[in-house]
C-alpha cells in the first residue's frame, strides 16, 4: 500500500456510491450488511461523509486555522481561534478535525453515519454529540450501533474521550481494513508527506508531529 493512498492523495481504492460519497472497495459488502441488519430492526442508516481526499481535508483545516470555519471546544462552544498560538490552534482543530494526511476518511474505511428517517423536518444535520445522545433524535441509531455494530465488523474509534479526538458517535470504522491502514501510516511517512504539502501551521505541526501522532492519530478506542 503506497503512501499516496494512506494520505488521501488518490482514490484508486474507492468505490463511489454517489458522485460525492465514496467508500473503500472492500467495504461495499460489509456496508450493505450493516444497512440490511439495521433496516430489519427499523433503523435507517445513511452515510453523511465517506472518503475524503487530502485536498478536501486540507481545505477544512486551513479554513479552521484562519477562523473562516467555526472551531468548537468539548462543550460545543466556539473557540476564539485568533487569540491562540499556532500550536494551541492546531490542538483546538484536532479535537474534531483530523490532520490532513492522517484522516481515517482518506482510507475509505471510515464513515460518518446518520438516520434520515429520524432527522426532524427542516432540521439540518449537525454531526454533533447531542444529536446522538439521549434524548437526541439519533439516539435510537446510537443504541442500535452499540448493540450490533461490532458483530458486523464496525466500531467507533472515537467512542470515548482519551485526551485526543473528541467523542464522535457518528464515526464508524470497519476494523478489518482500518487496522491495516493505521499500522501502515507511520510517523516518518506522514512527516515526509506533510513536509511537501500546503498546510497552515506546517512548521509547528512538524515540530510537534510525534506528540500529535501519539495523541490524535494512534490514541483511539480499541476494537474489543
Amino acid at each position: 500500500m503506497e503512501l499516496i493512498q494512506l494520505t488521501g492523495q488518490c482514490d484508486s481504492h474507492i468505490h463511489y456510491l454517489t458522485d460525492n460519497t465514496g467508500i473503500h472497495k472492500e467495504l461495499q459488502a460489509p456496508w450493505l450488511n450493516l444497512v440490511r441488519a439495521a433496516k430489519s430492526d427499523g433503523i435507517e442508516i445513511k452515510i453523511a461523509s465517506g472518503f475524503r481526499s487530502f485536498e478536501r481535508q486540507a481545505s477544512i483545516w486551513n479554513r479552521k486555522f484562519t477562523g473562516e470555519l467555526r472551531v468548537n471546544d468539548l462543550q460545543g462552544q466556539k473557540v476564539n481561534i485568533s487569540a491562540l498560538s499556532d500550536y494551541e490552534k492546531i490542538k483546538a482543530i484536532l479535537l474534531y478535525s483530523a490532520l490532513p494526511g492522517a484522516s481515517r476518511h482518506h482510507w475509505g474505511t471510515d464513515i460518518d453515519v446518520y438516520s434520515p428517517s429520524l432527522l426532524p423536518p427542516d432540521q439540518k444535520l449537525q454531526l454533533e454529540p447531542w444529536e446522538y445522545e439521549k434524548p437526541g433524535y439519533f439516539y435510537p441509531l446510537s443504541h442500535w450501533l452499540n448493540k450490533h455494530a461490532k458483530t458486523l465488523g464496525f466500531y467507533q474509534p472515537y467512542k470515548v474521550f482519551k485526551n485526543g479526538v473528541a467523542p464522535e458517535p457518528w464515526h464508524l470504522s470497519y476494523q478489518p481494513l482500518a487496522n491495516k491502514y493505521l499500522k501502515l501510516l507511520t510517523l516518518s511517512g506522514l512527516e515526509a508527506h506533510i513536509s511537501t504539502s500546503e498546510i497552515l501551521g506546517k512548521s509547528t505541526i512538524l515540530k510537534n508531529l510525534p506528540e500529535i501522532y501519539t495523541q490524535y492519530i494512534k490514541n483511539i478506542t480499541e476494537y474489543s
